[in-house]
């Protein structure tokens, strides 16, 4: 299931980032370029992380970057960037984060399975590591496939 929205297109893999907002903007282009989302999307989740702090942290190393569907979300789309030197979101637990997975919804529905694939993977320690030590995207979607 995974595999009809983490694609080639959506899925990428940098070396380093100079900050979260940039992990975020680059996770974040693949959809604002297949008009999934708008530029408003990813300034909501900017100022969500400002007043509240990283709630779309999950877990060590991995970041699932959202907003409400009414700030900029046009069709259901997920995409996926891989930071190999990791990037801090300020997230004590979890830092650095190597895995984001940005979220877009446009309701509040129609996303749980993809949410309920998303979580499966998460937990599987084997497989987050695979995608960790990822070279290239070809490598990520290898594991998104079983999913």
């Amino acid at each position: 299931m995974l595999a009809k929205w983490l694609t080639p297109q959506t899925v990428n893999i940098v070396e380093s980032v100079d900050d979260w907002k940039q992990a975020i903007q680059l996770c974040a282009q693949p959809l604002l370029e297949n008009n999934t989302i708008t530029a408003d999307y990813i300034q909501a989740i900017f100022k969500l992380h400002e007043s509240i702090g990283p709630y779309y942290v999950l877990a060590p190393g991995i970041a699932m970057p959202h907003a409400r569907p009414e700030q900029g979300v046009n069709q259901l789309g997920l995409s996926m960037l891989l930071v190999k030197q990791g990037v801090k979101f300020n997230s004590e637990d979890n830092d650095p984060v190597y895995l984001i997975t940005l979220l877009a919804a446009n309701d509040s529905t129609s996303h749980i399975e993809m949410l309920t694939q998303l979580a499966t993977l998460f937990g599987e320690t084997n497989d987050i590591q695979t995608i960790f030590k990822a070279q290239q995207s070809e490598d990520i979607l290898a594991v998104l496939n079983k999913y």
